[in-house]
């Protein structure tokens, strides 16, 4: 049996139908989660990662582990303990999904310290561990969603620097791959898109899947700063529009991960754009 945590987010959703599909017995893990939210014969239990003892029923007689960072609420997790109760059930293989910013930025509370000692507490744990280390996530453009419905616009900072923004559905397939297949102990995935994109690109794309033109009104990076901490602390704020406006030579880096795991190469954002347009009509 694999565990899911994080299974209503955008890469626990799609790992969890890709694991069912592929026949794989899937305990779907969340706060909130409810049977609307994973396939018909899907098991799925409410559990917190922030109380390791709630996980120890859900984690009993699994095989393997798909370990959320986190979010939000990753300064509030003890590691060790959830992954102690993991061993306790007999999981013996852990694929954590991380961030690049634990590489890219480790001098970041929100980012580096924070991420880093999770990594630190898997790769420490004496399970077989896999860690992800995805960039941006396609998805974070649901953002633009009310404003693209009501006004066709979007606006954003930085509108001419590109990053190579991920499909979390590739995260995914990835996760799928390394919790399913031996020879992925030990090593770490940088995961991106096959392209650097930017912000002024991805809602053109928005654009030609929706079949209308969309605006694009370049935001100053002060007010998107007041954007932003309307919904998210300033240490994440201010890394934030540093990876969005000076990004790195190693934030701008396409990865051959990807491509490597699933021989494949990742989705571009046009690609995920017509897949999920449904969400800015």
């Amino acid at each position: 049996m694999i565990v899911v945590t994080g299974a209503t987010g955008n890469v626990g959703r799609s790992l969890v139908r890709a694991l069912a599909a592929a026949g794989e017995n899937v305990t779907a893990v969340s706060r909130q989660v409810s049977g609307a939210d994973v396939p018909e014969g899907v098991r799925h239990r409410q559990a917190d990662l922030t109380a390791p003892e709630s996980l120890r029923p859900v984690f009993d007689g699994a095989d393997a582990l798909f370990l959320q960072n986190g979010g939000a609420t990753a300064h509030l997790l003890s590691p060790p303990d959830i992954l102690d109760a993991a061993k306790a059930g007999g999981i013996g293989r852990v694929v954590l999904l991380s961030s690049q910013g634990v590489a890219t930025r480790p001098q970041s509370a929100s980012h580096g310290d924070v991420g880093r000692s999770i990594e630190d507490a898997v790769r420490q744990s004496g399970l077989d561990w896999t860690i992800l280390r995805p960039g941006g996530f396609n998805s974070n453009t649901y953002a633009w969603a009310e404003s693209v419905r009501a006004q066709r616009t979007i606006a954003a900072p930085f509108g001419d620097v590109g990053l190579p923004t991920i499909d979390p559905a590739d995260i995914a397939e990835v996760a799928a791959t390394t919790l399913r297949e031996d020879g992925h102990a030990g090593r770490i995935y940088e995961l991106t898109g096959p392209a650097l994109t930017t912000p002024r690109q991805q809602a053109e794309a928005l654009g030609d899947a929706l079949g209308e033109p969309i605006r694009f009104a370049q935001l100053t990076r002060d007010e998107a700063r007041a954007q932003m901490l309307r919904f998210m602390p300033e240490p994440v704020v201010e890394t934030t529009l540093a990876i969005l406006g000076e990004p790195t030579p190693a934030e701008q880096r396409v990865s051959p991960d990807v491509e490597r795991v699933l021989g494949r190469a990742p989705s571009t954002f046009a690609d995920w754009a017509r897949r999920n347009i449904a969400a800015f009509r």
